[in-house]
C-alpha cells in the first residue's frame, strides 16, 4: 500500500497556499474603472508588447474625449484586464482537469481493448482520474460564476452583446446559459459516474472468486467510450471554442482530444516512474515505460497533424471570419504560439524518436515536463487571446493559478493512490502485464 509522504503532502499544500496568494493579488489588483485600466496599460506598455501596448494606450487616451467609440473601447479594455485573473484561473483549472479526463479515456481504452501490457498501471490511472471530481466541481462553479457575470470570459452570456450581434442571435438556441449548464452537468456527471463505478469494480475484482467484476468493467468501459467521444467534442465547443463565439473549426474537438490524451499519458508515465523509484511498483519495468513513451511520441505527432490541418486549411482559404483566429495569435502571442509548437512537436520528435531513450527514466521525466509545459501553453493560446486580448503578460495571476491547481492535483492524486494496493491481484491479464518484456 502506498503511503503519502509528509514531504510530498506539505509540498503540495505549500503550492496551493502560494497559488491562492498569487491569485488573490491578481483579483485585488484588477482595475475597476476605465481610468484604472488605461493607467495599467500605460504602465505595462514597455514590459510587454511595446509598440502595441503604447498604441492601445494612446488610442484610448485620445478617444476618451467623450465619443461613443472611445467609451466602448475603454470598456472593452477594462473587461480584458478584469478577465485576466479569471482567464488565468480558467486556463489552469481546465488544464489539470483535462489531464485527468485524458487519463480516464486512456484507461477506458485499455479496459475495452483488454490490453495485456497495462494492468500494472491501472491503479496509477485510477489515482489520477480521482481528480475529475474536485476538478469538475471547480469548473462547474466557475461556469455558474460566469453566468452570474462575475467575469466576461464567455461574451455570449451577456444579453446586451447578443442583442446587438446577429451571429450570436442565430446561435442563441444552442449558446444560452440554461442549456450550457445542463450540458456541463451531463458531461461531468457521466464522466464522474464511470470513474467511480469502474474504480469500485476494479477494487472489488481483487477479492473476487470469479471474473464477473472484470467483465462488468469491460462493458462499462466500452459504453463510456461512446459517451466520451460525443461529449468530449461538445465540451470543447462549449468550454473553449465559445470564448470566441464568432469563430469555429470542425477539427477542434479532435484537436483538444489530442492535447488531452498526450498530457494524460505523460502524467501516467511520470507518476509511474516516481512510484517505481520509491519501490511501490516493483513489477513495472522499462518495457512499460517504453510503451508509455511511445504513446507520448505518437500522440505528439497526432497533435501536430491536427494543428497543421486546422491551421493550413484556415490560412489557405483566407476567409476573414476564420483566419482572424490565427492572425491574433501570431501578431499578439508570438512567444507562446511558436513556443508551443517547438515544445509540443519539435522537442518530443527529436528526443523520443530513438527507441533506447524511451527506456531511460530520467529522460522520459525530462521530456514529460517539456510536453506538459507545451500543452499548458496550448490551453493558454486557446483561451487567453479571446478573453484578454493583447493585454496579456505572465504575472502573479498566471503563476498563482498554475501553482494552486498543480498543488491541488498532486495532493488529490497521491491521496487517492493511498486508498488501494498499487498492483491489482485478480485481473486476468495481470501475469501477462507482470511478464511484459520485448
Amino acid at each position: 500500500m502506498y503511503t503519502f509522504s509528509n514531504r510530498l503532502k506539505i509540498g503540495s499544500i505549500i503550492l496551493m497556499a502560494l497559488g491562492l496568494l498569487g491569485m488573490g493579488v491578481g483579483f485585488i489588483s484588477a482595475p475597476s474603472t476605465v481610468e484604472e485600466a488605461q493607467s495599467m496599460v500605460a504602465s505595462h506598455g514597455d514590459d510587454h508588447g511595446g509598440d502595441a501596448h503604447s498604441e492601445v494606450a494612446s488610442h484610448t487616451d485620445s478617444a476618451h474625449a467623450g465619443d461613443d467609440h472611445g467609451t466602448d473601447h475603454g470598456e472593452h479594455l477594462l473587461h480584458q484586464l478584469q478577465n485576466r485573473p479569471w482567464s488565468a484561473l480558467y486556463v489552469a483549472a481546465f488544464f489539470f482537469f483535462m489531464i485527468a479526463l485524458g487519463v480516464l479515456a486512456f484507461y477506458a481504452i485499455q479496459r475495452a481493448a483488454q490490453a495485456g501490457w497495462s494492468p500494472m498501471l491501472f491503479r496509477v490511472m485510477e489515482g489520477i482520474t480521482a481528480y475529475i471530481v474536485p476538478g469538475g466541481i471547480i469548473l462547474f462553479v466557475f461556469f455558474i460564476l460566469s453566468v452570474m457575470h462575475f467575469n466576461h470570459i464567455f461574451p455570449w452570456m451577456d444579453a446586451e452583446v447578443v442583442a446587438n450581434d446577429e451571429l450570436l442571435l442565430g446561435k442563441k438556441g444552442y449558446l444560452n446559459v440554461s442549456f450550457f449548464l445542463i450540458r456541463a452537468a451531463i458531461f461531468l456527471g457521466g464522466w464522474i459516474l464511470y470513474r467511480e463505478v469502474s474504480r469500485r469494480l476494479s477494487i472489488a475484482q481483487d477479492n473476487a472468486d470469479d471474473y464477473s467484476n472484470f467483465k462488468k468493467n469491460f462493458r462499462w468501459s466500452a459504453g463510456f467510450l461512446v459517451f466520451y467521444l460525443v461529449t468530449e467534442s461538445i465540451m470543447s465547443w462549449d468550454w473553449i471554442m465559445s470564448v470566441d463565439p464568432h469563430w469555429f473549426s470542425t477539427l477542434f474537438g479532435w484537436y483538444v482530444f489530442a492535447s488531452m490524451i498526450v498530457s494524460g499519458i505523460t502524467v501516467i508515465s511520470m507518476i509511474a516512474i516516481y512510484l517505481k523509484s520509491k519501490g511501490y511498483l516493483p513489477d513495472v519495468n522499462d518495457s512499460h515505460i517504453h510503451d508509455l513513451a511511445k504513446y507520448m511520441f505518437g500522440f505528439s505527432i497526432f497533435w501536430t497533424y491536427l494543428w497543421f490541418g486546422q491551421f493550413m486549411l484556415i490560412w489557405y482559404a483566407n476567409i476573414p471570419e476564420e483566419v482572424t483566429y490565427f492572425v491574433t495569435r501570431i501578431e499578439d502571442f508570438k512567444l507562446p504560439f511558436f513556443g508551443m509548437l517547438a515544445l509540443n512537436f519539435i522537442f518530443p520528435v527529436l528526443v523520443l524518436m530513438n527507441s533506447d531513450y524511451k527506456r531511460v527514466n530520467w529522460f522520459v521525466i525530462m521530456t514529460g515536463l517539456v510536453i506538459l509545459v507545451g500543452h499548458y501553453l496550448d490551453v493558454f493560446n486557446m483561451i487567453t487571446p479571446a478573453t484578454v486580448g493583447d493585454q496579456w503578460y505572465i504575472g502573479l495571476p498566471e503563476i498563482g493559478a498554475f501553482l494552486f491547481f498543480a498543488g491541488l492535483f498532486i495532493f488529490w492524486v497521491f491521496r487517492a493512490l493511498t486508498k488501494a494496493p498499487l498492483q491489482p491481484t485478480r485481473n486476468p491479464f495481470i501475469e501477462e502485464s507482470r511478464q511484459f518484456h520485448y
